[in-house]
């Protein structure tokens, strides 16, 4: 039997890494007389869903799926949430 997962993910940079995109709104943001918006910064959110045979698997393929394309360990972190959506009988 297949379980079926929203996968919902979170991508942010690091907090050591300069965020440009972040300055830029944060000075936007200024400029239009929010003075009180301090310390932007910008992300990512990327939803899907995902087919496994159990919610142990889905998060294993999920950390890799992110760790190999969603986000540049390096410079980023990631967090997700992983709902559990439908079961799956039969054939696909």
């Amino acid at each position: 039997m297949q379980r079926k997962y929203l996968a919902k993910i979170h991508v942010t940079l690091r907090p050591s890494v300069l965020d440009p995109a972040g300055v830029a709104v944060q000075s936007g943001l200024r400029q239009m007389g929010y003075e009180t918006v301090d310390h932007v910064r910008i992300g990512k959110y990327i939803e899907f869903t995902i087919i496994s045979q159990d919610e142990s698997k889905a998060r294993q393929d999920l950390e890799r799926i992110c760790d190999q394309m969603l986000a540049n360990p390096v410079i980023e972190n990631y967090r997700f949430d992983l709902i559990e959506v439908e079961t799956q009988t039969g054939v696909f």
